[in-house]
C-alpha cells in the first residue's frame, strides 16, 4: 500500500474507488488504523472515491516524537490531500477522528464539503484520566489497557456474537506501538472545542453509539445541538458502531453524503 512522504513524516494511506467520483476521507481512532473502516468499503467504494489513512503514530505511519496534538494530527490530513492534489473532500472521523474533522472544519472549511462526526466530543475525559493511561502505556505496553479499551469499543452481546471482528481490532490495538499511543492520547487529552463547536459552518451528520461509554449519546447531542443545521443519529453499538452496526452506520453515511 502506498505512503505519502511528508516533511519528516511518513504516512501510510489507501485510495480506492471510481476516480471522478467525490473523495471522502476516513480518519480512525485511537487505537486502531485505517483498517476499522472495513465494514463500510463494499458499499462506500461503489459511490465515492474513499481516502483511509493510518494517524501518525498509528498502523504504518510514522511514530514521531510525541505528545502530538489535534491541530497537529489535523494537518497531517491537509498535507496529505496536497501531496495528492485532492482539493475539497468529504471527512468522516471517529473518536479522535472527529476531533480532526472538528479542527478542520474550523480552521480550513474551504477543504470540506460534509463532515461526518462519529462517536466523539469537543472534550473527552479529564487530563487525570489521560495521563495515567499514557504513564502506563509507557510502562506495561499496549497490552494492559487492551482489555478495558475492548469493553468501552462494543457491548458485551457484539463481543459474543462476532468475536472474529473483535479479535481483529484487539490485534491492530495489541499492535499499535505504545509511544504512539501515547502521543496520541495526549492530543486527546488536550483537545477542548466547547467554546468553538458553536462556530463550524458546514453540513455535519453527528453519530452516536446508544450503549458508548466514552462518548455517550449526550455527548453528539450537545454536537448536533451546537452546529446550525447538524443532523443526529443513533445506532445500536458502543463505541465503535461502525463496526458493531456496520450496515445502519454505512446507510446512515451514504444517505448523508448523498442528500
Amino acid at each position: 500500500m502506498p505512503f505519502a512522504e511528508l516533511a519528516g513524516f511518513r504516512i501510510h494511506y489507501l485510495l480506492e474507488g471510481p476516480g471522478s467520483a467525490p473523495v471522502v476521507v476516513f480518519s480512525n481512532s485511537l487505537g486502531t488504523d485505517y483498517s476499522m473502516w472495513d465494514a463500510q468499503m463494499p458499499a462506500l467504494a461503489k459511490k465515492f472515491r474513499i481516502l483511509r489513512y493510518d494517524t501518525r503514530g498509528h498502523g504504518q505511519s510514522s511514530v514521531t516524537r510525541g505528545p502530538y496534538s489535534i491541530e497537529l494530527l489535523a494537518k497531517d490530513v491537509v498535507n496529505l490531500l496536497d501531496s495528492l492534489h485532492l482539493n475539497r473532500v468529504h471527512f468522516c472521523g471517529l473518536s479522535m477522528g472527529g476531533m480532526t474533522g472538528m479542527w478542520l472544519g474550523m480552521n480550513v472549511p474551504e477543504r470540506l464539503d460534509k463532515l461526518i462526526l462519529c462517536s466523539t466530543a469537543v472534550k473527552i475525559g479529564t487530563a487525570e484520566t489521560w495521563n495515567t493511561r499514557i504513564a502506563t502505556v509507557q510502562k506495561e505496553g499496549m497490552k494492559s489497557v487492551a482489555a478495558a479499551a475492548i469493553e468501552r469499543w462494543f457491548t458485551a452481546p457484539f463481543r459474543g456474537k462476532d468475536p472474529a471482528a473483535v479479535a481483529a481490532t484487539r490485534k491492530v490495538l495489541d499492535e499499535t506501538k505504545p509511544e504512539g499511543y501515547a502521543a496520541c492520547c495526549a492530543a486527546v487529552r488536550d483537545f477542548d472545542f466547547r467554546d468553538k463547536v458553536n462556530g463550524l459552518r458546514l453540513p455535519v451528520l453527528a453519530i452516536a453509539g446508544y450503549h458508548d461509554p466514552a462518548t455517550p449519546p449526550e455527548d453528539l447531542r450537545f454536537l448536533a445541538e451546537s452546529i446550525p443545521g447538524a443532523r443526529y443519529v443513533e445506532l445500536s453499538g458502543a463505541h465503535l458502531c461502525n463496526i458493531e452496526d456496520a450496515d445502519s452506520f454505512t446507510s446512515e453515511v451514504s444517505a448523508f453524503l448523498e442528500a
